[in-house]
């Protein structure tokens, strides 16, 4: 009792004024009666207190609710289900110990709760890196109607939860591809061009059919308009490729770029196994890291999604004269092959290019880098100073090489997507979808 027992503000107030009362006795003889009065007051309502809350065993019962493994780079709700056991309303503090990578230091939600009565409080983690988070005890603070003292309560023990890739955003996407939604998200629709299509079957003609397709043999034999069926030409490979080297260990918004292109892949491999495309990945910095042959069967987006759960960068250069050659090795299908990456220079690139450029002769290769985001707020603040006027001349030069590197790689018949971090996906998406439109892969 003595350890889950805690003296709240009022109660200091009330013994304040009693030494104050008494002090002041000195001076006036009958303060210090009054004093004493107070004194013997306060006894009896804290005695009161402590009866009310303690006479019940169980006051306040109640539990933490979350998912099995959090979304990272996302809002994830935690609720907590409070229960008030009582005969009478209480005042709730609720101080819930979440993991040390939030670095909350105010998390302490307050409640006032009915008599027998119940109530949901929730809240949202954002996590930006993965890996194991540990949340620690649950402790709920009761202050019954006279609030001198408070009653501690443990509703929920520690819990280790798994920050996963952000499956999230895959579940949101895919909503939304099922039902033709994918516009609301800033996915363009594409007219299809091309000839990506292969022949079904011949069927009869009616009304809202192609006429281009009509088959004049079949025609002629069964003497009733014929047309020739095609449906979209299926089970093309799409290797995600990323980058975990130096290049990819820059921050934005708390996250890293590789945890970026991690949310991307997963979600673009999924959006392909929909397409009824296979879906693939494949990691590397000064060395292969995994690789996970494209299949569309039902427990690949498991298999991806725990691949991309263990990847971590390093801050080594990344080595694509190894990446080309496991390519050649594995990959013997022309594949469509999105590599994130991030090239801050010209000097960079052609270091790569001849790498990036075998790859594009076996393959459909597109190369997808980041904008410097904060030179971008740079160039867009007005300069007040020399060295303000200087800063923003030698951000213009770096944003110049990024549209360079973009000119650079489409002179040499490699497809690329210069985006900002937290537009990744959508424009992933968009260059996936016009390249299948076109008939490229």
């Amino acid at each position: 009792m003595i350890q889950s027992l805690y003296l709240n503000n009022r109660f200091f107030i009330a013994i304040g004024a009693v030494i104050f009362l008494c002090v002041l006795g000195f001076a006036l003889p009958v303060a210090f009666a009054v004093g004493k009065v107070a004194l013997l007051v306060c006894l009896g309502l804290l005695a009161a207190d402590l009866l009310l809350l303690y006479r019940t065993e169980k006051g306040i019962a109640g539990n933490r609710v979350l998912t099995d493994k959090l979304s990272n780079g996302d809002e994830n709700p935690v609720t907590i289900q409070l229960q008030n056991q009582y005969p009478f309303p209480v005042q709730l503090r609720v101080i819930d110990e979440v993991p040390f990578q939030f670095q909350l230091r105010n998390m302490d939600l307050r409640v006032r709760m009915d008599r027998h009565s119940a109530k949901d409080l929730t809240y949202h983690l954002r996590p930006v890196k993965r890996g194991e988070y540990q949340f620690g005890s649950l402790n709920v603070f009761a202050s019954g109607v006279l609030g001198l003292v408070s009653r501690r309560y443990r509703l929920a023990g520690e819990k280790t939860v798994p920050v996963y890739p952000s499956y999230l955003q895959m579940r949101k996407y895919e909503l939304l591809a099922i039902s033709d939604r994918l516009t609301e998200l800033g996915i363009k629709k594409i007219r299809r061009i091309g000839q990506n299509r292969e022949f079904e079957q011949i069927k009869e003609y009616v009304g809202g059919d192609d006429i281009r397709t009509i088959n004049w043999k079949a025609t002629a034999r069964r003497n009733h308009l014929m047309v020739n069926h095609y449906q979209d030409e299926k089970s093309q490979a799409v290797y995600s490729i990323i980058d975990k080297g130096r290049v990819m260990k820059m921050p934005f918004e708390g996250m890293s770029l590789v945890d970026y292109a991690i949310n991307a892949s997963l979600v673009i491999s999924n959006i392909a196994i929909l397409k009824e495309d296979k879906a693939g990945i494949i990691t590397f910095s000064h060395k292969i890291g995994t690789v996970l042959p494209a299949a569309k069967t039902n427990g690949q987006m498991r298999s991806i999604l725990e691949v991309l759960y263990n990847q971590r960068t390093n801050f080594k250069e990344s080595d694509f004269e190894m990446l080309y050659a496991r390519i050649r090795r594995n990959v013997n299908q022309r594949s469509l092959l999105l590599l994130y990456t991030n090239f801050e220079t010209l000097s960079g690139l052609e270091r790569q290019m001849p790498y990036l450029q075998r790859m594009a002769r076996h393959h459909l290769l597109v190369v997808i880098f980041f904008e410097n985001t904060e030179l971008k707020e740079l160039l867009e603040t007005p300069a007040t100073s020399t060295e303000e006027i200087y800063l923003q001349t030698v951000a213009q030069k770096f944003a110049f090489e990024k549209k360079q590197i973009v000119k650079e790689l489409n002179r040499a018949g490699i497809h690329a997507v210069l985006t900002a971090p937290q537009n990744l996906t959508v424009n992933t998406i968009n260059k996936y979808l016009e390249l299948k439109s076109r008939g490229m892969l």
